[in-house]
């Protein structure tokens, strides 16, 4: 799971035994409640039950911290989904691994299109702003 994590090691600590409710969750990574149960819904999660009562554990908790990080980097939730699966089906992470260098990289190519295309967007604006307070300039219009 590591790969996708902020820099955060992943290995069992003291904290491994400890369940989480989600509220605790939900305060701590600054989500509602109600995007959790939704992650729970796309399979994401699944907590486990004490009682009527949602439990996470610490790989619940780890999971979370990969899904909040993935949708940051704009990954879809299929995506997502896909590389934890992965995770349980792949202990070497050989393919995981593969996987995310992969999504990586489509998503760098994303977004460095969608930066060239904000740069000609930028320059036609500044241009046209620039033409404009000329035109103003020529005609004795104030800018107020």
């Amino acid at each position: 799971m590591g790969a996708f994590m902020d820099g955060q090691v992943m290995d069992k600590d003291r904290n491994s035994d400890k369940l989480y409710s989600v509220t605790e969750l939900a305060n701590e990574f600054e989500i509602t409640p109600r995007a959790i149960r939704f992650y729970e819904s796309k399979g994401l999660l699944s907590p486990q039950r004490a009682g009527s009562t949602r439990v996470y554990t610490y790989r619940d908790r780890a999971r979370l911290m990969i899904i909040l990080r993935g949708k940051r980097m704009g990954f879809s939730l299929g995506h997502i989904k896909a590389y934890l699966e992965l995770y349980d089906v792949d202990r070497s992470r050989t393919e995981q691994l593969k996987q995310l260098l992969f999504g990586v990289r489509e998503k760098i190519e994303e977004i460095e299109a969608q930066k060239r295309d904000l740069d000609m967007t930028m320059d036609e604006l500044k241009s046209v702003e620039k033409e404009t307070l000329s035109a103003m300039e020529e005609a004795g219009i104030s800018q107020d």
